[in-house]
This record gives structure tokens, C-alpha cells and sequence, in this order.
């Protein structure tokens, strides 16, 4: 068997970052969680070019859990809606990883101010 290209695919990436100087996230979070979609020959590539764009952006990654391709999430029973899709073929396109939703992280306070 001849050994053949692989071809880039794109990732769904759920990547966990800390605070940094500079960050940019909002005044009293703890960190973000950050939806990515980044493109690799596999996983692992896709998860390394992930972490490197991000630390470039002045953020800390921390943990990075992956989703797989578009396909392998279809397999998992995923909903995929169009704007998700379309997120997808332009990081494939312009071979990016792109940061497509940012959620704050903050810590619970109890009511005794704890």
C-alpha cells in the first residue's frame, strides 16, 4: 500500500484557559471557556496549533477537550446548525483556528461572601 497525503480536516475544540496579564477577559473572571475550530492532519496537530495561537494572543490555555470533525460529531448524535458548519469551511479555507464562542468563567461566591 503507497503511503498517501493526509488531507487537513477541521476540529471542534473546547479549550479551557486561565488568567494572564493582558488577557483581555472581563474584571473578576476566573478564565474563559473557548469554543474553537481548528484544522490539523489530526486531532493532536489541531489541538497543538490551538494552543499556540492562543498563548500568542496573551492566553493561558489550560485544558483543551476535543469533539472531533464535523463527521465524527454527526456519528455522536451532535446538532450542527448552518452558522457552525459555515465556521467550519472557513477555517478549513483560510487553514485557521478559529475562536468562535468565548465564555467567562467566574468563581461562585456563597452568601457569606466566601
Amino acid at each position: 500500500m503507497g503511503q498517501r497525503e493526509r488531507k487537513q480536516q477541521v476540529y471542534t475544540l473546547l479549550v479551557e484557559v486561565g488568567r494572564k496579564a493582558g488577557d483581555g477577559l472581563p474584571d473578576g473572571s476566573t478564565g474563559a471557556a473557548l469554543m474553537c475550530y481548528a484544522t490539523g492532519v489530526d486531532e493532536a496537530e489541531a489541538v497543538r496549533e490551538t494552543v499556540a495561537v492562543l498563548k500568542q494572543a496573551d492566553l493561558a490555555p489550560l485544558d483543551v477537550t476535543g469533539y472531533g470533525t464535523l463527521d465524527e460529531r454527526r456519528v455522536q448524535g451532535h446538532e450542527i446548525e448552518d452558522d457552525e458548519i459555515a465556521l467550519m469551511d472557513r477555517a478549513l479555507a483560510d487553514n485557521a483556528v478559529i475562536v468562535a464562542q468565548m465564555t467567562p468563567c467566574f468563581a461562585h461566591k456563597d452568601r457569606n461572601g466566601g
